[in-house]
Formats: C-alpha cells, structure tokens, sequence
C-alpha cells in the first residue's frame, strides 16, 4: 500500500506534517480539529502519567524489582500498601493512551517525510540515548538487557513499513517478510510492546486513509493483546479528530523529552526518595 492523503485531507494552504517537520503541503488556511502536536502533548502527558506509575511507584516506591535504594514503604499498614498499589493501577490504565498515539503519529511522519534515513537515524539515536534512563527508570540499573526502550519498537515499526512502502508488484513478499522480521526482532530484543507493537504500527500504515476501518483495526489488536491494553482503545478518539496538520512544537522537544523525564524519575527514585524518608 502507498502512503495516500487522509480523506480529511484538503487543497488550499500550506500543511506541515504532524510526524516529521519539514515537508509541506496544502490544506485549508483554518482547519478544525487536533493538530499533530495536539496529538503529542496527550500522548506524551498520558505516557508521563504512566511512568509515574510504572517507574516510581512500582521500582522505587513498591520495590518491585528488588533495586530500590529506599524500602521502608512495606513497612506501612496493608491499608496504605493496597491503596498505593491501587494509584498505581489508576496511572497505568490513563497510561494506555500514549503508545496507539505515538504509533499513528510515526505513520503520519514516515509518509510525510522528505528523508526517511534521517528520520529512522533519529529514532536509532534516541534508541541508544534512552536506554540507561530506561533501564534506570523501570529497572533501577543502568544496563539491563532483558527490556529495550519503545524507540527500538518505533525504529522497527519505521523500517517495516518503510519496507511495506518500497517493494512492490512482484517483489511485494520481500516487504511483507521484511515487516514480519522488524516484528520478530522486536520479541528477540524484548523491546517495550515487543512484536505487537511493531505489528500495531504496521496496521495502522495499512489502513491509513480509512479512518473507520484504522480505528476498527487498531481496537481489534489493543482487545486481542489483552490486560489493560484495551483502554487504549481511548486513544482513538482524539486520533479521529485529527485534522491534518502539523501545529506548533519545539523541534526535537518530543524526542529529548523521553530520556530526560526518564532520568528524573529515576533521580527521585534513588536520590530524592531515600534522603527525604531514609
């Protein structure tokens, strides 16, 4: 399938991609809806939310790994330690929101895009810049090679349907095993999502241009791949509404975010934590 314009998608004035700064085109000069960097703010405050969760309340707070520095939290009632889990699940649900999001918006970028090495060079870099602030974050170690950060599932998902996109007619099966290969590597590396994720991108790049049958689709697969991943079914709905245009962000601010709220989760996990309460 090729990269086609979004049924939303009009002639008229300048249009900037919502995933990839740089390329323009032309839609009307006011257009209701969300923009691309609408997009990002829910997906990134969601994905915040969800690492509260996931990072300080289970490694540093709950000690769920056995890394946490400070572990005088068990030492609290039952009342306190079920009603701190129970927070815990509330963050992690509102956080299910952030992945379709990020997802949709990588399609959006990868077929707006002028230079897609550099879009997939960035993504390969910020793989490699994230990975002790995540190891760090929901692991409590520096390096920890049994999990990867999801810019590794994003960059796969990138390159599979960048491989969906170039071979076609004949040699179609070339891109399809090439995609199913990202996805693979995906599980063998144990990035976050794993395999799902790079497949869930896939989808969406299928059925780009079809609004229903994209969030049909992308349903489907958070229901299938069972747990909490359902509620990002919600995610869908600000993605109906999006209009088509890139809107106003700082450049890289998306990219620099991730490795830097990261680390501070994990500064308040190892440092703050343990010298307010040790």
């Amino acid at each position: 399938m090729e990269c086609r314009p979004d049924a939303r998608e009009r002639t008229g004035t300048e249009r900037i991609s919502a995933g990839e700064p740089g390329r323009r085109e032309n839609i009307p000069s006011r257009v209701w809806g969300l923009s691309g960097s609408a997009l990002k703010w829910i997906a990134i405050v969601t994905m915040f939310i969800d690492h509260l969760g996931g990072s300080l309340f289970e490694i540093y707070v709950l000690n769920g790994f056995g890394t946490a520095p400070y572990q005088g939290f068990w030492d609290l009632p039952d009342f306190w330690i079920d009603n701190l889990l129970l927070l815990d699940r509330y963050l992690r649900m509102v956080g299910r929101i952030a992945f379709p999001i990020f997802c949709f918006l990588l399609v959006e970028g990868f077929c707006h895009t002028r230079n897609i090495r550099k879009y997939a060079l960035r993504l390969g870099i910020f793989c490699l810049v994230s990975e002790v602030p995540f190891d760090l974050a929901f692991r409590g170690l520096p390096f920890y090679l049994q999990y990867q950060n999801v810019f590794f599932t994003l960059l796969l998902g990138l390159l599979g349907i960048w491989a969906l996109e170039y071979f076609k007619g004949p040699k179609r099966i070339f891109g399809i095993l090439t995609a199913v290969a990202a996805a693979v590597l995906a599980d063998i590396l144990h990035t976050d999502y794993g395999a799902f994720g790079v497949a869930f991108i896939e989808v969406l790049y299928l059925f780009r241009g079809r609004r229903a049958l994209c969030t049909a689709a992308g349903v489907v697969c958070l229901f299938l791949y069972g747990g909490i991943e359902f509620i990002g079914a919600l995610a869908f709905l600000p993605i109906h509404f999006y209009n088509g245009t890139r809107g106003r962000q700082p450049k890289y601010f998306f990219y620099v975010f991730y490795p830097v709220h990261l680390l501070a989760l994990a500064a308040v996990g190892r440092i703050v934590i343990p010298y307010l309460l040790g």
